[in-house]
């Protein structure tokens, strides 16, 4: 392994290196130490699908195991997802998905991110102070409601690459949603939690608080109102869903939300576009680490961390050094700060995507991750970029909630995709079966700062800069792996943890998933509650920086493919079901 001299100025700066072995996972992950049940790692030959919910898997590999090809199954996993997951994506959400055509030995990705309507103002989520609302004032209701892309997504890639017919698709979810399904103990939970904010609205209370009850885990619910929703969309396309009454009684839910209505009209939907963009890659060790660009900021953030890490010996330095932590997490810091800076709708604001990811811009960046301690202070950098204009720090949150969904059919074509409607249960509003987002907030609420504006600020049309970071990684021009998780913002911290722990730490695929989580973002170093993780409080306390014991709840999906057999893992946090054949 070549090392730069940065690298070299590492040694013995605080611990020695050690090579590391798949033993090292139980040092840094015990059997039971991480508050979860391990999953087994599957493998398989022809085909494999990963999603967040077993319901989902199935209904995946039912398409699979009938000819289909990775597009097909993505339509039906995420027609379930919204029956069987409904807090976390659906109908009324948006979605990116990083696509390999084995045909066309090409990567892409497609954009079904939602737009801000038409009628938006910079004071959409100010008070009449100007000042910026509190953020779940500004979440239920209609206010946060952007114009849902998924339906649109699922329909033009089925269109473009699908195999199927469109309505054999839906079999799976028509079936749960007129007969029926178990309601996890996740979702009952997840009601329980929610009570106040799901009950603000008569036909999501309906639903979700059956005889004035909140959803008790094992109850069988059935969805007659999806099921009519999706029987449309089977029979009409996305037509069904952006035009006519479905969209109507969408934008009437929106406009007449008690107490915090929303501007979403008709035409925003008629018009809403799913975009395809170029993969945005960066290199890492011999691998290219592809992504989503903007308006996401999952490749180019997961991007900038791994090319600051690439200076360093992370094989050597293994899981159980404070300073493997203590890298990535000041590594992540700084790419976080390019990120609240620089990041967001490249379609509406100049961006220096290239100069972000320049390799001696990196290398700068790394260099300041060289000192004993943890950085004092992190700022945004200055990557090379031929535009002028300066931006201000960004002011959004951004928290967990989400679902990813991985696949690879038996032509080798692959698909990586996270799917949202935000925060838990979105908008609180639903209509016609299904909840519908809060994506808007993940605008920032203020527009400018200090006499700066505000890459991420809300603009009509625009789509809201996103964490998600549907990955695939290529070796040698090949497809090697894919992965992605939820979690808000600190989804880009579970992508990269896993990566490392897979790439560099030669840990496989569902041993690098269950490794307890570690993140920092914004200053704080934020530790798994309940796994091994919590014992690195002292050591990182020592290095300066501020500890926060907190539950880190991601929901990573992962498939490999190593010597023609394919590996795959669901994150053991979450209900996910890896299936094969």
């Amino acid at each position: 392994m070549k090392r730069t001299a940065l690298t070299l100025a590492l040694s013995g700066l605080l611990f020695s290196a050690s090579a590391f072995s798949e033993q090292a996972a139980d040092q840094v992950a015990p059997e039971g130490a991480t508050g979860f049940q391990h999953n087994a790692q599957v493998t398989g030959k022809d085909w494999m699908i990963a999603t967040a919910n077993p319901y989902a898997s199935d209904a995946g590999a039912a398409m699979l195991a009938k000819g289909g090809n990775a597009i097909d199954a993505m339509i039906a996993a995420q027609l379930v997802l919204g029956l069987t997951e409904p807090q976390s994506s659906g109908l009324g959400g948006g979605a990116f998905l990083v696509y390999w055509d084995s045909e066309k030995d090409a990567l892409t990705t497609f954009d079904g991110r939602e737009t801000a309507p038409a009628e938006v103002t910079p004071q959409l989520f100010q008070d009449d102070q100007g000042q910026p609302l509190a953020f779940y004032d500004a979440v239920v209701g209609g206010r946060s409601v952007g114009t849902p892309g998924t339906v649109k997504l699922l329909w033009h890639t089925h269109q473009r690459l699908g195999k199927l017919p469109w309505k054999d698709l839906f079999e799976p979810a028509l079936t749960l949603a007129r007969d029926g399904f178990t309601v996890s103990p996740r979702l009952a939970q997840l009601v329980q939690e929610d009570s106040e904010r799901l009950q603000r609205f008569p036909a999501t209370q309906a639903y979700f608080y059956p005889n004035g009850q909140p959803l008790q885990a094992g109850a069988t619910l059935k969805n007659p109102a999806y099921a009519d929703t999706l029987q449309q969309i089977a029979e009409r396309g996305a037509s069904a869903f952006y035009h006519g009454d479905i969209a109507k009684d969408i934008v009437k839910t929106v406009r007449e939300a008690s107490g915090n209505p929303g501007v979403l009209n008709t035409m925003d939907l008629a018009t809403y576009r799913v975009k395809e963009r170029p993969a945005v890659c960066a290199p890492y060790r011999q691998y290219d680490v592809c992504g989503m660009g903007p308006p996401s900021s999952g490749a180019l953030t997961l991007g900038q961390i791994l090319g600051m890490l690439s200076h360093y010996p992370m094989k050597e330095l293994g899981p159980n050094k404070a300073l493997s932590w203590h890298l990535i997490g000041d590594a992540s810091r700084l790419a976080f700060a390019d990120r609240g800076r620089y990041m967001a709708d490249s379609d509406f604001v100049p961006m220096p995507t290239e100069g972000l990811l320049d390799k001696n811009y990196l290398q700068q960046r790394a260099s300041l991750l060289k000192s004993n301690q943890a950085l004092k202070e992190v700022s945004a950098g200055l990557p090379p970029w031929s535009h002028a204009m300066n931006y201000g720090k960004d002011n959004a949150i951004e928290l967990p909630s989400t679902s990813h969904l991985v696949v690879v059919d038996k032509d080798r074509n692959m698909i990586s995709m996270t799917t949202t409607i935000e925060n838990g249960f979105g908008s609180r509003l639903m209509v016609r079966g299904f909840l519908l987002n809060n994506e808007l907030t993940d605008f920032s609420f203020s527009t400018h700062d200090n006499g700066m504006p505000i890459a991420n600020r809300v603009e009509p049309g625009k789509r809201p800069r996103s964490s998600m970071a549907p990955t695939i990684v290529l070796k040698d021009g090949k497809p090697v792996l894919a992965i992605g998780s939820p979690g808000g913002s600190q989804i880009i911290g579970y992508v990269a943890k896993t990566l490392v722990a897979h790439l560099d730490w030669g840990l496989s695929l569902q041993q690098a998933v269950d490794l307890p989580n570690m993140n920092n973002r914004f200053g704080p170093f934020e530790l798994e509650q309940g796994t091994a993780a919590e014992r690195w409080a002292p050591e990182l306390e020592k290095l300066g920086f501020d500890v926060q014991i907190k539950p880190l709840n991601s929901g990573v999906q992962a498939i490999g493919i190593f010597r023609g057999q394919l590996n795959g893992a669901a994150d053991p946090r979450r209900e996910g079901k890896v299936v094969a054949q």
